[in-house]
């Protein structure tokens, strides 16, 4: 194997190891900036052949894009009561509207939920769907940098618009979300699952220094959901990038969505109408942003010179 050769396999590996290891020690990771610093060593690795152009090029490209994210997380706690106080009702009104009694929170906990100590395998599911939030745009976003860079910029922007559009909702419309409406009575019995459920798993270590960026969280921030929002991002972004010979790609991708939306609800983080306006966000901001970028690439044509015979 040759030296070339050598870097484009061992340092991807001991990458991937080091990965591997720093989870069954430390925990998993589920703020921005350590998850950043994790994926951008992450690219630097799969790019060892070829650092003096890669390494500049992360940097200015991938600056705007986590600097968004980041002020997002800083932010978002402060949107709490910040122009309306918190609204409770509304919600339940809805989908006691749309579902009746009990609401689709209080329901699934009522029939799929055992307690602490009698976790099902569901249980486990629900919570690692509702962990992939923390890394699944950006992995997307790091894949696309490093093996179809073209798809990058568009992916990139559509990630800062919904972070941007959802802080500006959290700011004007603060929602209680169920876990928090049940404590005070308003719509019966419900537990807020995932972090029972984290206690649990032994690579979780709820209480490391990877669990930092729950400080940041914003407990009235639930309409919409963005966690529901970048999962439907993802599968709409995606579709027309996996190859056809892969229908189950399709498959997973048309899934994810629908999985976010059921942990999300089950574990009393959400709302049904907080799901449903994040999938609304995130299918208004893709197309918005896809308008956008076709334009200007229409421009861009048009701008250029035509070549004399």
């Amino acid at each position: 194997m040759s030296p070339r050769n050598g870097l484009r396999f061992w340092v991807p590996f001991a990458y991937v190891a080091a990965s591997a290891a720093m989870v069954f020690t430390l925990g998993v990771p589920t703020s921005h900036d350590l998850v950043v610093l994790w994926f951008a060593i992450g690219m630097v690795a799969f790019g060892a052949t070829d650092l003096r152009r890669r390494v500049p090029r992360l940097v200015i490209e991938w600056a705007p894009f986590v600097a968004v994210l980041l002020v997002y997380d800083r932010l978002r706690g402060f949107a709490d009561g910040l122009v309306f106080p918190a609204r409770e009702l509304p919600q339940v009104h809805v989908e006691s509207a749309l579902f009746g009694k009990p609401i689709p929170t209080v329901w699934l906990q009522t029939h799929l939920w055992h307690g602490a100590n009698d976790l099902r395998w569901w249980d486990y599911a629900t919570w690692l769907v509702y962990l992939s939030h923390f890394f699944a745009t950006l992995i997307v976003a790091a894949v696309l940098w490093t093996w179809a860079h073209d798809r990058f910029a568009r992916f990139a922007t559509m990630v800062c618009a919904l972070a941007v559009t959802g802080f500006l909702t959290y700011a004007l419309y603060t929602a209680v979300p169920p876990w928090l409406a049940a404590r005070h009575g308003t719509i019966g019995q419900s537990n807020r699952l995932i972090g029972i459920v984290w206690h649990h798993v032994p690579i979780a270590h709820y209480g490391s220094l990877f669990e930092k960026g729950q400080n940041y969280a914003n407990n009235v921030a639930a309409m919409p959901s963005l966690h529901a929002a970048y999962a439907l991002l993802i599968t709409l972004y995606l579709w027309r990038v996996v190859p056809r010979p892969a229908p189950w790609a399709r498959v997973a991708l048309a899934l994810y969505p629908l999985a976010m939306a059921f942990a999300l609800v089950y574990s009393g983080e959400h709302y049904v109408v907080d799901c449903v306006a994040g999938w609304a966000y995130a299918a208004t901001t893709f197309l918005a942003v896809e308008a956008w970028f076709e334009r200007r690439a229409r421009r861009a044509v048009a701008l250029e010179p035509a070549l004399a015979d």
